[in-house]
């Protein structure tokens, strides 16, 4: 491998999209990386998308991409149904990988990766990304130094933002069930994560699920098509530690609390609330209290939990705190980041909450492999 990490992007739309929103920005502002090739599924957008954001390498064909000498990882940026053919033909040809979440359309395709990228031993990354942001980093460190005590709950209600009442036409897939890209997989999947992270896995949990909006309104259009997913997800339970969780992820944006989320435990409380419901990738406030204090304050997040440049600022900042993980596991043969194989647990996870909404019983779900 040569001195910095060759890199091709499959999925690098150059008008739209999360490559050009996350990705590259983040690629292009970190040293350890270059962007040596792009891949989308038209000869005039490759070749747009190349001279836009300076690579020398343009593909229309994606395994001709992952083929390439000069490319050591492969980002895939596109739409969930497609993830496990690119992926396989990615990892079939010994490259590193940094998968978007979810990892597959369902928990068998997700096993399937995580298994051939077990084999091939390579860095195989899932774009979990709410692990590395610095809130939330600082959150699972004030945990686990006993800044609440013995956790005893927490309690979430939070805004799915895209997932109401319309949406751009690019995006009316996500209400359609068949592409495993939804309010449960991605939003419920990412906060789930980022929770279960901080505090620890559920033990059990029983879930409802509602759809409150059949239909929904094409912006561009004002078209109303058909919604055959949920909107509404209400998930409670016991974590592996004991304490008691709740999660409730609604479809749209509040004029109200977007992010609130809670932690209270025997020696104090956490409370963590944002603009907006993305977890994952949204700047947060974090106040704490705790022993003889009555009320909350806040509590600052220091420089070593910011590894990105700090000019990065949105989505693309935890992307490329995610870069910045995975160029030292590649450099220094260490696995600091989250895998294919925490995708699989937390895919299981999302199995759970499904089976659990469907049956009306209690479920738990497999942790390790």
């Amino acid at each position: 491998m040569s001195e910095k990490i060759g890199v091709g992007i499959i999925g690098a739309n150059p008008d739209r999209g999360w490559a050009l929103t996350a990705h590259l920005p983040a690629l292009a502002a970190l040293p350890q990386y270059e962007l040596r090739a792009v891949g989308t599924s038209r000869r005039e957008t490759a070749d747009a998308a190349a001279a836009k954001f300076g690579a020398l390498l343009a593909f229309a064909n994606y395994a001709e991409l992952v083929r390439h000498p000069d490319i050591d990882l492969v980002t895939v940026s596109v739409k969930v149904p497609n993830h496990r053919e690119i992926v396989l033909a990615a990892l079939e040809a010994g490259k590193h990988v940094y998968c978007e979440w979810p990892l597959g359309n369902g928990l068998a395709e997700a096993v399937e990766m995580a298994d051939l990228a077990r084999r091939k031993n390579v860095h195989a990354v899932i774009g979990l990304q709410g692990r590395v942001s610095p809130w939330i980093n600082r959150i699972r460190d004030l945990v686990a130094g006993g800044y609440v005590g013995q956790v005893l709950s927490t309690s979430v209600v939070v805004s799915g933002e895209v997932f109401g009442e319309s949406i751009e036409s690019a995006n009316a897939y996500l209400f359609e069930r068949r592409n495993g890209a939804n309010l449960l997989t991605v939003m419920v999947g990412h906060f789930a994560d980022t929770l279960c992270f901080c505090l620890g896995e559920f033990q059990a949990l029983t879930a409802i699920t509602a759809t409150q909006r059949a239909t929904v309104t094409i912006r561009e259009t004002g078209d109303r098509v058909p919604v055959t997913v949920p909107d509404q997800i209400a998930l409670s339970g016991s974590l592996v530690s004991g304490a008691t969780a709740s999660l409730h992820m609604r479809g749209g944006h509040s004029r109200g609390a977007n992010l609130f989320w809670e932690i209270n435990g025997t020696e104090g409380d956490l409370q963590i609330t944002a603009d907006m419901g993305f977890v994952h990738f949204r700047e947060l406030t974090l106040q704490g209290g705790r022993g003889e204090e009555t009320g909350l304050s806040p509590l600052t997040v220091g420089d070593e939990y910011r590894w990105a440049p700090d000019t990065l600022r949105g989505p693309a900042f935890n992307v490329a705190q995610l870069y910045v993980q995975l160029a030292r596991d590649i450099r220094e043969g260490t696995n600091c980041c989250a895998d294919f194989d925490a995708a699989v647990v937390r895919h299981r996870m999302l199995d759970a909450i499904q089976a659990s909404a469907d049956t009306g019983t209690r479920q738990g779900y497999q942790t390790d492999l």
